[in-house]
């Protein structure tokens, strides 16, 4: 199973980004939840079941990024952007 890495960046499989904070548990039923927040737009934070969070990318969904999985772990592109950056300051 895939697991999570929590203060990371994430893609939903529709293209915008969101800041994973943490897994938190639903209170009356103890199920494992993500807490993550809107990178885009008003920002709002958001709670979804740990396991909606990792599976795949529903069948039946328009999926414009082609991703397998509907959230998936960008932490890469934050550090290429970051060199990019550097690269394009030092010329």
């Amino acid at each position: 199973m895939r697991k999570l890495k929590e203060r990371s960046l994430y893609r939903h499989f529709k293209g915008e980004f969101y800041y994973v904070e943490k897994i938190i548990k639903h209170t009356e039923t103890g199920e494992d939840l993500v807490l993550y927040q809107a990178l885009y737009g008003n920002k709002k934070s958001y709670a979804r079941p740990l396991d909606m969070f990792l599976e795949e990318v529903p069948k039946d969904k328009e999926n414009p990024t082609g991703q397998k999985y509907r959230f998936e772990n960008m932490d890469n592109l934050g550090k290429k952007m970051i060199e990019l950056e550097k690269i394009a300051k030092s010329k």
